[in-house]
């Protein structure tokens, strides 16, 4: 079966309940609000948060969380707050019976951007 991509982040959003959605809307604020110059795009079928032409993050909704990626959790600053959530290789998901994490969020956020610097730094001698 052939899946569509999603036209945009409000197109993908009106495929999930309303309460998914009003909390998708709170990680975007979020999201926006820790890296401003970001911009949105469905990547790989879910919205994605990039700057400079690399991501920053992917946060997918689903039927009981959502998700984001990468997410890093083996980094040391992390494993302590990760400990109460379901993690895998280079994600975190949120159940959506609980109330979200924000100041974890934005410090995902705040680390990603960090991690996108990096990326973005040209290399020596070119």
């Amino acid at each position: 079966m052939k899946t569509t991509k999603p036209a945009g982040v409000g197109k993908y959003l009106l495929a999930f309940p309303e309460p998914t959605q009003a909390l998708f809307e709170q990680i975007r604020v979020v999201i926006k609000k820790a890296a401003p110059a970001c911009e949105e795009k469905i990547s790989y079928g879910i919205p994605a948060f990039m700057l400079n032409d690399n991501y920053i993050v992917f946060v997918g909704a689903y039927k009981k969380h959502i998700s984001i990626y990468p997410a890093p959790v083996n980094h040391p600053d992390f494993i302590a707050d990760f400990a109460a959530y379901k993690t895998s290789k280079g994600t975190i998901q949120f159940p959506l019976d609980k109330p979200l994490p924000m100041a974890l969020i934005r410090r995902i956020v705040k680390h990603m951007l960090a991690e996108n610097k990096k990326r973005s730094k040209p290399k020596k001698g070119k």
